[in-house]
């Protein structure tokens, strides 16, 4: 009877030894899986990242490239009036839209009717503008 009893108790440690060497197959085999995947994640969050960063960094320029705009278009009201409020007689802008009308380049409007240069900027890009409306 204790020979029997030792028999069982031998084979209930060779089953738990089994058991044992399966568990810690399962448990690699979990682990490498596991290991795949954490790489596969942190390839994604780096592309993530990546991804963030242009677009943050574009987000900035595009901020930056408004600021400029809004610092060029600011003064144009202003400028428009004082256009406006001129005498006539002092300069020919008639004139000068109908040579920015024929192609004139702003060089040629400083020179032929007596524009500053950012009037005749001014005058070119209204004919522009209206020539894109068309």
């Amino acid at each position: 009877m204790l020979e029997a009893l030792l028999v069982a108790l031998a084979l209930v440690c060779l089953g738990l030894v089994a058991a044992c060497i399966w568990l810690t197959k399962q448990l690699r085999h979990a682990v490498s899986v596991q290991g795949e995947r954490d790489a596969v994640r942190d390839r994604r969050l780096k592309e993530l990242s990546r991804r963030l960063d242009a677009y943050l960094t574009g987000s900035v320029q595009i901020g930056e490239e408004l600021y400029e705009l809004r610092r060029v278009v600011a003064p144009l009201p202003d400028k428009l009036n004082q256009i406006e409020q001129r005498d006539p007689s002092s300069l020919s802008f008639t004139q000068a839209a109908r040579l920015a009308g024929m192609g004139a380049s702003v060089e040629d409007l400083t020179q032929s009717c007596g524009l500053s240069q950012a009037e005749a900027e001014l005058v070119s890009k209204m004919h522009q503008a209206k020539l894109q409306r068309s």
